[in-house]
């Protein structure tokens, strides 16, 4: 289908169109130009035309055209000097060409409940996008809210891993950027959890407490130490319902970071609490320096 783009009383540059009606311009032997005089421009799509008459414009209108005369491209517009408007495109045909079907409310979407521009996937509210659920744009996997990205989940850009707040990481979990390893703050690592920059292998000596503790984050992760330490729940906001029997509902109660703590450590066990004080390099000072919880002996 050939389609123009007019504005809301059907002109185009200046000039007045009407339905049912052939136009041609007289060439006089010159030869035909795309964006000079010599032509009537229209388009192979919607689309394309959405770019010099914006759909989302409801005062603006399109046509279907028949081609009589002889047509040019640059593969974005086409233009021809004779040409005659067929008919006026409107109701669901003019919803169907814009993607407004399928609960979308965004232009030129075929999947799903869009609100964005031009996605191929479901749920999207960002634009380009052909997995689902994403906020970005130009995402291909899902849930992002990041753009470019190829896998699912980043809040970060270019990435093709998954739950990345990074840049450009081909692995997963990664903060840093530029990373094909896992779990890295650092940049340009092809290693799991490191904080520094062109590393192949792991840190094998984190610090704990401020001292090198002959660990590494993995062995930490792994050890009773961590699964003493998530053994309670360290909560910063807890839904509170009202106990006025008059108030329906409640309240979103938020801790501060060490009442937090207060309470995660007075949830803990007393063996976990022993464990914990295990830790290699274990400081008191530094402990409540950060936690506010003063170890007693």
């Amino acid at each position: 289908m050939k389609i123009k783009g007019f504005d809301e009383n059907l002109c185009c540059r200046g000039m007045q169109f009407e339905i049912g009606k052939e136009y041609k311009i007289d060439l006089k032997g010159r030869k035909m130009e795309l964006c000079t005089n010599t032509v009537f421009h229209y388009c192979d799509s919607l689309e394309k035309v959405h770019e010099f008459y914006n759909c989302s414009n409801v005062e603006n209108r399109f046509c279907e055209i028949e081609v009589l005369g002889e047509e040019i491209t640059d593969g974005k517009k086409c233009g021809s000097n004779h040409i005659k408007i067929v008919k006026e495109i409107k109701g669901k045909e003019l919803a169907k060409l814009k993607g407004y079907i399928g609960g979308n409310t965004g232009l030129f979407n075929s999947g799903y409940y869009n609100s964005g521009y031009k996605n191929n996937g479901n749920w999207n509210s960002g634009n380009l996008n052909i997995g689902k659920c994403n906020s970005g744009d130009c995402n291909s996997g899902n849930c992002n809210s990041g753009c470019k990205n190829n896998g699912d989940c980043n809040s970060g850009d270019c990435n093709s891993g998954d739950w990345n707040s990074g840049d450009s990481n081909s692995g997963d979990y990664n903060s840093g950027n530029y990373n094909s390893g896992y779990k890295n703050s650092g940049d340009w690592n092809s290693c799991n959890y490191s904080n520094g920059v062109f590393c192949n292998k792991e840190d094998k000596n984190i610090r704990i407490f401020n001292k090198p503790s002959g660990m590494s984050l993995a062995e930490f992760r792994g050890s009773k130490y961590y699964r003493a330490l998530t053994s309670a729940p360290f909560i910063l906001t807890k839904w509170m319902e009202y106990s006025d029997e008059e108030r329906v509902g409640g309240y979103l109660k938020q801790y501060s970071y060490k009442e937090a703590c207060q309470n995660w450590w007075n949830s803990l066990t007393d063996e976990n609490k022993k464990i914990i004080q295990e830790i290699p390099n274990f400081d008191k000072e530094v402990f409540f320096d950060i936690t506010g919880i003063k170890i007693r002996g």
